[in-house]
């Protein structure tokens, strides 16, 4: 229709402005989208590593449809299709015992919580220095940013926090109050920190001296991101509760928790209504068969990118790339969108790169190719 407003004109009117965005994505096909323009972009921002199969995978597409024409919507008074299915899947890959379905990251961390208070009795916790566990009143409590966490205090969790892979200030922190410790294996909105050597056991020690409980924020890192299912694979420690979001579903919103045996919520502890629901389980399911027969090429593709990018410093976990630029990270950021490649400006100055697990090799290429130009 001829002088119809345009989104933008919609989007200031309408919309609160929470965000800072300057284009739309108007469709995706594997690790390629378009903009309401027409342009053609390599995305390696993902969804902010939720696009793990790509955008719009045959087989994620085949299971929302297939479902949608059954069911959508079931409430929790009854079994839901595909539930037990799903949940039996994330046991088998996390080695846990019981999980737990939610429609986000920030409340699957809110559910981790809740667990941890009600089964040890205990109130406080302990966080890290730049850690991002999500926006809910719960989570953001554990959030260590002051600019996104002060405005909404009290937040009514006690929690302490301390510095990022030490050890020796982790110990003064936990006593035999804490009820847990929550970490992230890799921090991803800080720009891809990866700890020192040892510090998830060191944390696992710590705990266990206490009888506190080692919470794993897995929402960035999980589901083949760093190329094993979650990143606390990579060391010898096996978390008491880990918390799933972003890539389970290729998109469609949902998250979990897999909790240990002998953690788990009992009748009326803890519900939602849409969480688990049959279209969310579906297409997580068709997601996992997917995850499976890409997780073998993620650490070539990640050493592909190592390479390629090495004169920049990058810290790589599997698909998860983070570089410190500073005070020039957005304008690198512009030229990459100018040239093709979308990437992100996480915390401090850090480029941050979360391509979906099927980008190709030919596109890893243009992605270092774009990279490298833009840095300069």
């Amino acid at each position: 229709m001829k002088n119809s407003p345009s989104f933008r004109e919609l989007d200031a009117q309408y919309y609160m402005p929470a965000f800072a965005r300057d284009m739309m994505i108007a469709r995706g096909s594997g690790s390629t989208v378009w903009d309401s323009d027409g342009k053609e972009y390599i995305d390696c921002v993902a969804g902010i590593a939720v696009c793990s199969t790509g955008h719009c995978h045959p087989a994620v597409v085949k299971a929302i449809c297939d479902q949608a024409h059954d069911l959508i919507h079931c409430s929790n008074l009854y079994y839901v299709p595909h539930q037990a299915e799903l949940a039996k899947k994330l046991v088998e890959i996390s080695g846990l015992d019981k999980a737990f379905l939610s429609n986000s990251g920030a409340e699957a961390n809110d559910g981790a919580l809740k667990l941890a208070r009600v089964r040890t009795g205990r109130k406080k916790f302990v966080s890290f220095t730049h850690g991002f566990h999500g926006r809910t009143i719960g989570s953001l409590a554990v959030t260590h940013k002051p600019a996104i966490r002060e405005p909404f205090e009290p937040l009514g969790l006690e929690c302490s926090f301390v510095e990022y892979g030490n050890l020796e200030s982790l110990k003064k922190a936990v006593d035999d109050t804490t009820a847990a410790v929550l970490i992230e294996p890799v921090q991803g909105e800080a720009g891809v920190i990866i700890p020192p050597a040892g510090f998830l056991e060191g944390v696992r020690e710590i705990c266990d001296d206490h009888g506190a409980l080692v919470i794993a924020d897995e929402v960035q890192t999980g589901m083949g991101r760093t190329g094993k299912w979650f990143a606390y694979m990579h060391s010898r420690v096996k978390p008491d509760i880990v918390t799933i979001a972003k890539g389970i579903a290729s998109g469609f919103p949902m998250g979990a928790l897999v909790a240990r045996k002998g953690l788990e919520f009992q009748k009326s502890e803890h519900g939602s209504t849409f969480a688990g629901g049959p279209l969310a389980c579906a297409t997580a399911l068709a997601t996992i068969g997917v995850i499976e027969g890409l997780l073998p090429s993620v650490p070539a593709k990640a050493e592909r990118f190592r390479k390629g990018l090495s004169h920049h410093n990058p810290r790589v976990a599997g698909l998860l790339i983070g570089m410190t630029i500073g005070d020039r990270c957005v304008a690198i950021r512009d030229k990459c969108a100018e040239n093709g490649v979308l990437i992100n400006c996480a915390a401090d100055g850090n480029l941050r790169l979360m391509p979906p697990l099927v980008i190709s090799n030919s596109e890893i290429d243009r992605v270092i190719e774009v990279v490298n130009e833009a840095i300069g």
